[in-house]
């Protein structure tokens, strides 16, 4: 707290006290609001991080991390989360593994299995090779991503079959 004070201006308490009287405005950008008025120190009256912490049922850290976004970017950056970098970095199954487990998924499960799992899918991939770990998870987000399927060229369980009519009776 003593390193990052907060100090608002008049027109900035009144906006923040006009976006939490709003109806629609984002969870995240509310509780930076709430935080930002708690720990304003222009009125001599603001609390401690861990007091901050308590009152609205979040972590420290988000409010230390507020604090440090309004003092050194401003008001704005302050009360707009910061969005979340892509990480493609952390996907594990791409381009020719996605392919290996394609046709490992598609191909006959192991000696003892009905069908393939995705705990067998994701061992077999590390048995050969292909990645050093991978999870579950992991292997139905790749699976899932594909639209290949062994029964049908159409997504669904099954196709709609045409029923025919067993009366001579009017078609619709």
């Amino acid at each position: 707290m003593d390193n990052y004070r907060v100090r608002l201006a008049t027109e900035e308490c009144a906006a923040l006290e006009a976006l939490l009287g709003k109806g629609k405005v984002a969870a995240r950008k509310l509780a930076h609001a709430r935080i930002l008025l708690l720990a304003d120190d222009s009125q001599g009256a603001a609390l401690a991080d861990d007091e901050i912490a308590s009152e609205l049922t979040l972590g420290v850290r988000t409010i230390a991390r507020v604090r440090k976004r309004f003092v050194t970017e401003g008001f704005l950056a302050a009360l707009d989360p910061k969005p979340q970098p892509p990480r493609p970095d952390k996907i594990k199954i791409k381009g020719d593994v996605e392919q290996q487990l394609i046709r490992l998924a598609c191909s006959d499960p192991p000696e003892g299995s009905a069908h393939w799992t995705l705990q067998l899918l994701a061992d077999e991939l590390v048995v050969l090779g292909l990645t050093q770990s991978v999870s579950t998870e992991t292997v139905r987000q790749a699976l899932k991503k594909t639209t290949s399927n062994r029964g049908s060229s159409r997504r669904g369980a099954s196709r709609p079959m045409p029923t025919g009519s067993t009366s001579g009776a009017w078609r619709t």
